[in-house]
């Protein structure tokens, strides 16, 4: 799967080729000049017992003791103590009722074994736990299904009512339209639902399944043209910027994403610009360990556009690939908030007129049409880049994504649908589509 557009690595695989061809041969030259050592000392070895055998009369060595035939007797005569009497076994009822056989085995003593090391160690070892079966996690296309279920269960049970056992005619049209806008699905969108329905199916009978079908189309040919990786070519570092509101989802979209381009290859360096959250530094300093970036942060309070700016001058030192800078939550209609933003893109552009190069606005999936106002915003403030739609995994109404692509032009990178790195995946709009209309994948 094609997360990112970039050419990360490459460089210094080609420049690490170079150096790693002569440390090849350097084990071979230490196992040759070992080789002596060992046969000196494997012969010294050889020559042991014979030392060993020779006479010391100044001090005669003890004769070993040999603990096992004390421990052997031992044994046997606990056995034979606790060992049942078949006199005494056959005035019970067991041997009255025809248990012979029990009798006779517990007559006999069980056989004693010498106690060694290994018998030890046997006895510790525990055996190895037998693993239940465990159910295997939905596939990311069923886990984005039942996110959606909000959006897709509202618009099927609309659907089911309104097209049972009735044509589509001009008032089947104009309520099909009111669903598809209260469905978050945008008005642009479900008047090109109800233009192609009318075209193909008026005045026939249609059904619920046909009009789900014609929504996954339509949907999916109005995203198609938005469904982009995100492109990290050019400019090194590449400066990508992270914004939204409170509880958006950044700074875990941004550790998600920092994990799959360290796996990929690049040199990463992440920046916790939400200087007001000790949270969010501890949150991004947890997933920057786990992708092997470097990670730059200050005391709580700082300035943010500082720790900007010291982050993409350690990049440029450094070369890395990329510097991704995570900033505070911010609500849209705080004016005092919106300005420290402008700030951060103003202090950013100083080091470099081209940065930030990608400003990615993280979108919270169940927000609805609230989403659209954000973008506004955020556009208008640091001139947003891409679309990254979060928390699709609950009660979302991912319709809103039609929407803010619609009316924004903007691309869509990626969507979530859970709390691991992987439930970060790239945007796929026929899959996107199918599961808003309640579809099968």
């Amino acid at each position: 799967m094609s997360w990112f557009k970039f050419g990360f690595g490459k460089k210094k695989q080609k420049d690490d080729a170079s150096s790693e061809a002569p440390a090849l041969e350097a084990p071979e030259a230490e196992i040759e000049s070992e080789a002596p050592v060992e046969s000196a000392v494997i012969a010294e070895v050889e020559k042991a017992p014979e030392s060993l055998e020779a006479p010391r009369p100044a001090e005669p060595a003890p004769a070993p003791v040999d603990p096992e035939p004390e421990l052997e007797e031992q044994a046997e005569a606990v056995a034979e103590d606790e060992a049942p009497n078949p006199d005494e076994i056959a005035e019970t009822p067991a041997q009255a009722s025809g248990l012979e056989a029990l009798a006779e085995t517990l007559a006999t003593p069980e056989p004693v074994v010498p106690y060694t090391e290994e018998a030890e160690l046997a006895t510790e070892a525990e055996p190895e736990p037998v693993l239940e079966p465990v159910e295997e996690k939905k596939g990311f296309f069923a886990r984005l299904a039942a996110g959606l279920k909000k959006s897709s269960s509202k618009l099927s049970d609309g659907l089911s009512s309104l097209f049972t056992q009735r044509k589509l005619d001009q008032e089947a049209l104009d309520e099909l339209e009111e669903l598809l806008i209260a469905a978050d699905i945008g008005a642009p969108t479900a008047a090109k639902v109800v233009a192609r329905l009318a075209k193909d199916r008026f005045d026939k009978d249609v059904s619920d399944l046909e009009i789900r079908e014609a929504l996954a189309d339509v949907v999916a040919e109005t995203l198609q043209p938005y469904e982009q990786p995100l492109d990290m070519t050019g400019a090194t570092p590449s400066v990508v910027v992270f914004v939204g509101v409170n509880g958006s989802g950044k700074t875990t979209t941004l550790g998600k994403i920092a994990v799959k381009m360290t796996r990929e290859g690049a040199d990463v360096i992440t920046a916790a610009g939400d200087t007001f959250r000790a949270a969010a530094v501890e949150q991004l300093q947890v997933w920057s360990e786990r992708a092997g970036a470097k990670f730059l942060s200050r005391e709580l309070g700082a300035d943010a556009a500082g720790l900007a700016f010291d982050a993409i001058q350690q990049g440029r030192s450094e070369q890395s690939d990329a510097v991704l800078i995570d900033t505070a939550g911010r609500l849209q209609n705080k004016a005092e908030l919106m300005d420290e933003l402008r700030k951060i893109i103003r202090v950013i552009r100083k080091i470099d007129d081209t940065a930030p190069h990608h400003v990615l606005l993280v979108l919270d999936g169940t927000v609805g049409s609230n989403a659209i106002s954000q973008a506004e915003a955020f556009m208008e403030t640091a001139n947003v880049t891409g679309v990254i739609m979060t928390k699709l995994d609950g009660t979302a109404k991912g319709g809103a994504l039609v929407q803010v692509a619609e009316r924004f032009k903007l691309p869509i990178h990626f969507i979530g649908v859970g709390e691991g790195e992987a439930d970060l995946q790239a945007f796929k709009a026929k899959e996107f589509a199918r599961a808003l209309a309640g579809l099968e994948g």
